[in-house]
């Protein structure tokens, strides 16, 4: 294996330095792309939402510079951030994934979003030809984890969601819902959730607002609400008692001064904001203002951590499962590793063994059916006894990763076999010459 991730999340980062590393969504494609196409890098995924961002890569040789792309990607040093980056290798690398993956890892435990965006990640990636081969099969892989860990343990039961800690929040602030106005500042699926939960306590009118009016309409709908050009939204914002926020806009979109206008068209009446877009949309120093509340995304955090207790013991068995998952994903990669060894050998065994008997047929005469058999079946039994100790060895060796790529130059100098990737060009070359000649003909 030869994985490398790094990146920076809600557990080693506050939102003023995550804001930093987002990437938008219409941005993603490209640096993906530039990912794989980055020296010593073989496959590439970025995962970034508003909890995190992830460079994974698989390496040419587990030594690619990704602090390097990290500079080449943002156009600034890295290094002021260091101590909020973290970085996995490897095996480390693969347990990382498949915690993620199954929201072992997310700021809410148990809540199904982040499945869903490393989905999406895993398609942007696909889609520009950033990932094949073992990048897949992780990802396959840690899919089909997530999917066990929820299956087999109660980690997302009456998991508490961003979503229902906004409505919490709400109640605290205003007593209750009934009748409260909710606007909706762009059309994610975070925005789409929180609604949902904020009418089911009550709350009265959805508006909603995004820079493209089409997604606003269509999410506008789903609620009976009404959907606002976005050129309106300042003068029409008062009219909310609740105002959840997620643009993707690379600067804060409400500052101190919008919040004063608000209030005086509201006569002083609260205004609840729920900022959950990174970089953030809202400016803290709205939150100064008497009158408006502002919670951001690290806010929300503070609030989810009080519920984190009730599901240790079911975390505790999902991370069983993580980990039983990453042995036998390794075993897998490692047995792999080796297989076009064992098949050469076989391959190169077999050669050996039909020449010979070729060679000395002259002079065995005629064999009956059975003396045939015999033949075969004797000279097998030598090619199989040879075989036994390599194929034992490289085996073994794929379950100590450290030594298995010595077992296996040395098991193909001693029978002096060809190496894979040079026998796989050779096919591919061959393949080439047949058609070009069966062209001509």
């Amino acid at each position: 294996m030869k994985f490398v991730l790094i990146g920076v999340n809600h557990r080693t980062a506050p939102v003023e330095v995550r804001e930093q590393f987002a990437i938008p969504e219409a941005r993603l494609p490209e640096a993906v792309k530039e990912l794989a196409t980055y020296p010593g890098v073989e496959e590439g995924l970025i995962v970034s939402t508003c909890n995190r961002v992830e460079l994974l890569a698989r390496t040419t040789n587990g030594t690619a510079d990704l602090n390097g792309f990290l500079q080449q990607l943002y156009g600034f040093d890295p290094a002021p951030y260091r101590e909020h980056l973290y970085e996995y290798r490897e095996r480390d690398a693969v347990r990382h994934v498949f915690r993620v993956a199954s929201s072992l890892d997310s700021m809410v435990v148990g809540e199904p979003q982040i499945l869903g965006q490393v989905k999406e990640a895993y398609a942007t990636a696909r889609a520009v030809g950033a990932i094949n081969s073992q990048l897949d099969a992780l990802l396959t892989r840690a899919f089909a984890v997530a999917k066990r860990v929820r299956n087999e343990t109660s980690v997302a039961t009456s998991a508490v969601s961003v979503a229902s800690v906004a409505v919490d929040l709400a109640k605290k602030i205003f007593g209750n819902l009934q009748g409260k106005t909710v606007y909706l500042v762009g059309a994610g699926k975070m925005c789409e959730l929180s609604a949902r939960h904020l009418l089911a306590h009550g709350a009265k009118q959805i508006y909603v607002s995004n820079r493209t009016y089409d997604r606003a309409a269509a999410l506008a709908k789903k609620f009976n609400g009404e959907a606002i050009p976005f050129d309106q939204l300042y003068e029409t914002i008062p009219r909310a008692d609740i105002v959840i926020s997620s643009t993707g806009a690379p600067h804060a979109i409400f500052r101190k001064e919008h919040g004063e206008r608000f209030l005086s068209k509201r006569r002083n009446r609260p205004m609840f904001f729920i900022d959950i877009a990174v970089p953030r949309d809202i400016d803290p120093e709205m939150n100064k203002l008497d009158g408006i509340f502002v919670y951001d995304i690290d806010d929300l955090q503070q609030v989810v951590s009080s519920h984190v207790a009730d599901r240790r013991v079911e975390a505790d068995r999902a991370e069983a499962i993580v980990q039983m998952e990453v042995d036998k994903f390794q075993g897998r990669l490692q047995t792999l590793d080796v297989v076009p060894t064992i098949v050469s050998l076989q391959e190169h065994l077999e050669t050996v063994r039909q020449a010979e008997i070729d060679r000395v047929r002259g002079r065995l005469g005629t064999l009956t059916p059975e003396q045939e058999l015999a033949v075969e079946a004797l000279s097998r039994g030598i090619i199989n006894k040879i075989m036994h100790t390599p194929i034992t060895t490289l085996k073994s060796a794929a379950r100590e990763s450290a030594e298995v790529t010595t077992v296996i130059d040395l098991v193909r100098k001693l029978f002096g076999l060809r190496d894979a990737r040079a026998a796989a060009v050779s096919h591919e070359d061959d393949a080439v010459t047949s058609e070009k000649t069966g062209a001509r003909h």
